[in-house]
């Protein structure tokens, strides 16, 4: 069964699920399309008052993204700017400006595109089994712009350059203890601390809600705008040998040695 985004409702409050179970919560580019089509609608009802965005069933958040489409819709440099640009980023930008609170719900691994879309989110709960990274060095390519931009503001300038650098992927209590979530349980007790939090929300006034996350997100230091030219150099991996080294060793489970050209 392909992967794909479902969404429930109870009462005030919207539930998205992630849902590639086989793959870990792995998203294809349609599984990114639609996680952005939800959210903006979502954002667009005055009705609700808060979103849970969580993986489905309770092995993993989100594996980042499904690597097995890589071949066919990001295998050069031209997919990979539409990958990026458009189908990550549209629904990083979605979940990021949702006019309600969006409480992540972590299970297991959110690595990756998925650590990216929980930095999107307003609040951060994990239970015990929560594993937090973006280890791509091992994949021999970078983080985009847009991506980065994402999860720089949550974790700062040390810990962006530890998860990136040195590909390492934190277990729930170092994740909380660098900053990265608001609170960290045990599994069993996750359902029940996120209803909690949820409920909290939702009792509050809505409006005053989406007042503080503009706000917020008012105030919050933004980068000068890039340029064509940085852009375009961000994905400079894709004309690399390591990065054919990096796919291909994932693919076949084998560990890459990378040549640096």
């Amino acid at each position: 069964m392909p992967g794909q985004i479902t969404q429930s409702r109870d009462g005030v409050v919207a539930t998205v699920a992630i849902n590639h179970a086989e793959k870990l919560n792995a998203l294809t580019v349609a599984m990114w399309q639609d996680l952005a089509r939800i959210m903006c609608a979502l954002s667009a009802d005055d009705t609700l008052r808060c979103i849970v965005l969580r993986g489905a069933g309770d092995k993993a958040f989100a594996a980042g993204a499904d690597i097995a489409e890589f071949a066919t819709v990001r295998n050069t440099r031209e997919q990979g700017v539409t990958y990026h640009r458009e189908h990550v980023y549209g629904a990083l930008k979605a979940v990021a400006e949702c006019r309600h609170p969006v409480v992540a719900m972590i299970h297991g691994p959110c690595v990756g595109g998925g650590l990216e879309l929980a930095c999107q989110c307003d609040l951060r709960l994990s239970g015990d089994s929560g594993r937090f990274g973006v280890p791509i060095n091992r994949l021999g390519f970078s983080i985009a712009y847009d991506e980065l931009a994402a999860v720089l503001p949550v974790v700062g300038r040390a810990a962006a350059l530890e998860i990136l650098v040195e590909g390492r992927v934190w277990d729930a209590r170092e994740a909380f203890a660098k900053g990265l979530l608001a609170r960290v349980v045990s599994d069993a007790q996750l359902a029940d601390e996120t209803r909690a939090t949820v409920e909290r929300i939702a009792a509050g006034a809505p409006l005053v809600a989406r007042w503080h996350k503009q706000f917020i997100r008012r105030l919050t230091p933004q980068a000068a705008p890039l340029t064509p030219e940085e852009i375009s150099a961000s994905f400079a991996y894709f004309e690399t040998e390591d990065f054919r080294i990096g796919y291909e060793a994932f693919v076949q489970k084998k560990k890459p040695v990378f040549r640096g050209r």
